[in-house]
Order: structure tokens, then sequence, then C-alpha cells
């Protein structure tokens, strides 16, 4: 299989171009790649559109820092401290400029990737029947069932120009293993026309082949990998670092105007080269306190014929 190992700049630069859906944060709270978000920012990609269920303050990173015209999500915000304010800045005041939102909620989400992934244009659902948000989203219309005329709901599919997933683990091909919460992950991947993987550690083939069953990303789905350790911070990689709740409630409080935002983002994003500059700045007393001290193995599972 090819070899798609790269920087995750190269990544960035070849699979993100301006104007792309980009789906990110399909691990609902745990393993978002900020390290993708942050290079994207850095890279200066514009009319982006976001797809995410629970999104966190990666979203609200982005659309601060100008990249995103559309986000199809269930939630944006600080999913610790509450309000995302480049988010409302966005949505109530047109700043940095005018942001469409097209709701849903996390279930409707997930069928809408699960349709991509499948192949069809819609799915049925029961869901959202009763809410508002079937009534504001143009993603969403009802439905007369074929075989006993009821009235559901149709989830049109989500098909983004591109999935970014943190993942544990792969090898120089894509191949990835991820373990912990999967949230939307598998569909995700599926129903993207391109995947880049940002892991952890590159690992050898062997290694991936080992267990199978654990391989939740195939490598012939992957366009692009690349090996960032600490990629997610601050949200939490199961087995490597815990979510860093101090660097939620730092973010609540120093971007809650658009100046402050705007020291922020060049602190944080802008005036560091790449992660590991982004982790200079964090510290390594910091780092260290967060990776994981108490370990829960796995048992050895024979693959054996």
């Amino acid at each position: 299989m090819k070899e798609k190992l790269c920087t995750l700049r190269e990544a960035v630069a070849r699979f993100v171009p301006d104007g792309a859906s980009v789906a990110l944060g399909v691990q609902l709270e745990s393993m978002i790649p900020f390290a993708a978000g942050h290079e994207i920012i850095r890279q200066g990609m514009r009319s982006l559109t976001l797809v995410g269920p629970i999104s966190d303050i990666l979203f609200d990173q982005m659309i601060g820092a100008g990249c995103v015209q559309r986000v199809i999500a269930a939630w944006v915000g600080n999913v610790m401290m509450g309000s995302a304010y480049n988010f409302r800045r966005a949505v109530e005041d047109g700043v940095p400029h005018a942001l469409d939102v097209v709701d849903h909620t996390n279930f409707t989400l997930a069928l809408a990737l699960h349709a991509a992934a499948l192949g069809v244009p819609f799915l049925p659902t029961y869901t959202a029947g009763g809410s508002s948000v079937a009534a504001r989203s143009p993603d969403i219309a009802e439905l007369q069932a074929p075989f006993t005329g009821e009235k559901m709901r149709a989830v049109r599919a989500i098909s983004p120009d591109v999935t970014i997933v943190q993942a544990q683990r792969a090898d120089p091909s894509g191949n990835a293993h991820v373990w912990g919460n999967l949230g939307v992950l598998p569909d995700a991947v599926h129903a993207a026309k391109r995947v880049i993987v940002v892991a952890e550690e590159i690992v050898a083939p062997k290694v991936i082949a080992s267990d199978p069953n654990r391989t939740v990303i195939p490598g012939f789905l992957v366009s692009a990998v690349a090996e960032v350790p600490f990629g997610a911070h601050p949200s939490p990689v199961q087995g490597y670092y815990n979510r860093d709740n101090e660097y939620y409630g730092e973010y609540h409080r120093t971007t809650r105007t658009r100046p402050e935002f705007e020291a922020w983002l060049e602190d944080w994003i802008i005036g560091v080269k790449d992660r590991k500059g982004y982790l200079g700045r964090l510290g390594q007393a910091r780092v260290d306190s967060l990776k994981v001290r108490k370990h829960a193995w796995s048992v050895r599972a024979d693959f054996g014929s």
C-alpha cells in the first residue's frame, strides 16, 4: 500500500483548500484534532464549512480567525465553560464576518454522515419531529414512509470534502488504531472524499496488523497521515494524556472581547511555527502533568489460526 506519511503542514496544504467542507471533532469531547485546526488557521484557509456534532472551542478558534463561512453542527461552544464568544460575535454581529449556521441534533448529524457512508441521499428517522430544529434546518424534511404511509423525517446525507481525525497510532500507509470514545468517527471517515489522520505516533505495519479489530480507519480511505504528539490538546486522547481543564477556563477568560481573542490567537497559534512551538509555549511541566499516570492495559487477544 502506498506510503502516505507527511507533515501536518503538507497534509493541510494539499487536502484542505479554500471553500472545503471539513469534518472535525467527530469523537465528541475527546480526541479533537486541534493541531490540524491550528495549522488551517496558520495557512489562512478561507470560506470553510465546518461539520461536527458537539463542536468544541476548535470551531470557535477557527471562526474567530476568519476561516469559516458555514457551520453544520448540533452545538458550538466551550464544553466546560458554556459560551463560545467568537461564534456568538459572528452570528450576532458579523465579526469577523457573517456566519451561516445549519442546525442539527447530535443524532441527525450522525444520521447525515451515516447516510453518506452508506452512499444513499438521505435516511428516514422519527427523531426531531417535535423540535424546532427540523423546521429551521434545510437538511431535514418531512417524509411519507412508502410502505406504511406514516409521517417521518428525512435527513440529508453529508459528505465532507475532508474528515480530519485524531488517532492513537497509525502506520505509514494510514491504517490507524483508535480506541476509547469513537463518536461518529467510523461514519465520518467513510462519508468523506478525503481523510487526514493525525496520529500520536507512527508505528510499524506489523503493530497495526497485530490487532485488526482495533483498526477503525483502514488505510485505503486515508489521503495523508501525520505524526503529531499531543495533537489533540487540550482535549484528551485515551491512553496518552488527559483533558486540560485549566486550558478551557483560560481560553474562556481571555477571549471575551475581540481584541482579547486577537491577542490570544497571536500568542497561541499565529506566533508559533508548529505544534512543537505550541507545546513549548504550553511548557514541559504542564505537558508532563497531563500524561497518563495510571495505566489500564487491555488483555492480549489471540488472532492465531
